[in-house]
């Protein structure tokens, strides 16, 4: 179970961009600790979302770090241009690094979180190596590409092996959740482990988000797992 008081980081994809501005005043105007930022090529992931000069405009108007999750092929070549463009922490898909230390080497170097990102069929045991230089580590609990995907329910025993196995290197890395994440699961997320909860559809589609996102951050961590 996470002692830490958990985070809230809505996903940008999820918002309206035809009102990017209101969505990003809304964020800031909530109880959410981060702005989600998916950037995807179409490559690594089936889907496009938006490059750096959105990005850019996020940054601009933020009031709160920008967590950027990178679901691309050679996320190297833009790691300067996340930093450059705002970004606070910068997640890599472990999938798509061929040189991984080096790659979390460079994002540290820069002055940013280093994270890494799993998708639901990678283990958390080939993190073992290079857990020493993660500051985060992103569980996907969909399949990446697109939002509004079912939970995959495997995630809650998956948070609990990298908790045990960050334990048992002795480091104490944050655990982020993305995908299908709501108030139904948040309380199980958080009793496993987790420390921040991506949220994109279940708040930007809601009917109030500012009170959606204030239900995620008040969600008793202290809730036991059955």
């Amino acid at each position: 179970m996470s002692a830490k008081q958990h985070l809230i980081a809505p996903s940008i994809l999820a918002a309206d961009f035809a009102k990017l501005y209101d969505d990003i005043q809304m964020v800031n105007n909530s109880e959410a600790d981060w702005f989600h930022i998916d950037i995807m090529d179409g490559v690594f992931v089936p889907n496009i979302s938006f490059g750096f000069p959105v990005m850019q405009a996020i940054a601009k108007h933020a009031k709160k770090p920008l967590d950027v999750h990178l679901m691309i092929v050679d996320p190297d070549r833009y790691l300067k241009a996340c930093k450059d463009n705002g970004a606070a922490v910068i997640t890599v898909h472990y999938e798509a690094c061929t040189h991984l230390h080096r790659t979390l080497a460079a994002i540290k170097e820069l002055g940013c979180k280093a994270g890494v990102a799993l998708n639901p069929h990678t283990p958390v045991s080939l993190l073992k190596d290079v857990i020493q230089d993660i500051d985060l580590v992103c569980l996907m609990s969909v399949n990446p590409g697109f939002g509004g995907q079912k939970f995959i329910e495997r995630t809650y025993s998956k948070i609990k092996e990298l908790r045990a196995l960050a334990l048992q290197e002795g480091t104490d890395l944050i655990i982020e959740i993305d995908g299908g994440v709501g108030t139904g699961n948040a309380g199980k997320l958080l009793a496993a482990g987790a420390d921040v909860l991506v949220a994109g559809s279940f708040v930007f589609n809601s009917v109030n988000p500012l009170q959606t996102v204030k239900e995620l951050k008040e969600v008793d961590p202290t809730i036991q797992l059955v």
